[in-house]
């Protein structure tokens, strides 16, 4: 699986309307129009921390603009995902603490150019409901599951189900772990994708120094036993896509140590389902921060996006060969 073409830029440089940013999420909007957004401040956690974006639009990149934000109210982990139901949603936590935080949407109808007013995702909703970092899938069957997970003592992952595209939202039970495998905190921040009809898969951060897994036969509606995987992690994002022929893009840090450094960043393959892994194609290799990558993908195109220092967004646009 070899590439013929990476180009990287940055979303924007040193002349920037907030001092910290980090969490980024991408969408393609087709026609080599693109939609970026992540969380900026002061700092991560700060009052004065909003969401703000970035659009692409004949090959350049709009001047950063906030899109959502409340005085005093931290905002947090912005998701972007297109429903077949031709409606953009941004996704996005808010709260003072992370344990605490609860998700709100808002909607777009013309690609992200006006939006709906805020909204609660599921009323009452406290931890999280609906993506915490990565985009939702939409099943063979029609249904949406977003890939979800609670930060509070013991970290837990779970899914949400939308069947009514996104009107309403049940959530699965939480993922079993074995206890003797938790050393830390434990898993949060899965990344999902669908095999067969109703085969669904997740990655998971973790805090014990690898990537773990788990399996659905039932579309999400029940998991197997989360399980560790030969990929490393340092309990930092992860993200991947599937490609049109199936064949899985992975990218992470690969370093073994619980909150380890965040560095380098890389790509992987996999044409196996996710069995087996090869490559390892650096994205950024410097002593730094380059973390929470976000991963989509069109034909033999992959885009990503992620957090550069908590100064920068950076985008990579990268080719692969055709047969893949």
């Amino acid at each position: 699986m070899d590439i013929i073409k990476m180009q990287k830029e940055y979303i924007f440089g040193d002349d920037r309307p907030f001092k910290s940013c980090h969490a980024s999420t991408i969408i393609n909007l087709l026609n080599d129009e693109f939609l970026a957004a992540w969380f900026a401040g002061t700092e991560e956690g700060a009052p004065d921390v909003d969401i703000w974006c970035a659009r692409k639009s004949d090959g350049k990149w709009s001047t950063p603009y906030r899109i959502c934000g409340e005085k005093g109210l931290p905002h947090w982990n912005p998701v972007l995902f297109k429903g077949n139901n031709n409606i953009l949603y941004l996704y996005y936590k808010v709260g003072h603490t992370i344990p605490n935080w609860y998700t709100r949407v808002i909607e777009s109808e013309d690609n992200g150019v006006t939006w709906s007013k805020p909204k609660e995702l599921v009323i009452g909703d406290i931890g999280g409901r609906g993506p915490v970092r990565n985009k939702p899938i939409i099943l063979q069957n029609g249904n949406w599951l977003a890939p979800a997970s609670l930060e509070k003592d013991q970290w837990a992952v779970f899914v949400d189900i939308s069947r009514d595209q996104g009107k309403t939202w049940e959530r699965s039970k939480l993922i079993d772990v074995d206890l003797s495998e938790i050393k830390g905190e434990g898993f949060i921040q899965p990344s999902l994708w669908e095999s067969d009809p109703n085969k669904v898969h997740m990655l998971i951060r973790s805090s014990e120094g690898a990537i773990f897994r788990s399996d659905s036969e039932d579309g999400g509606e029940t998991w197997n036993i989360a399980y560790r995987t030969a990929l490393p992690n340092n309990n930092s994002g992860i993200d991947l896509t599937q490609m049109d022929n199936s064949s899985l893009v992975l990218v992470y840090n690969p370093v073994p140590i619980n909150w380890g450094p965040r560095t380098p960043l890389i790509l992987s393959y996999s044409a196996d389902n996710g069995d087996n892994w090869k490559g390892k194609i650096s994205l950024e290799m410097n002593d730094g921060e380059y973390s929470y990558p976000a991963i989509v993908s069109e034909g033999r195109k992959t885009y990503i996006t992620y957090t550069w220092n908590r100064e920068r967004i950076v985008f990579w646009e990268i080719e692969w060969e055709e047969k893949i």
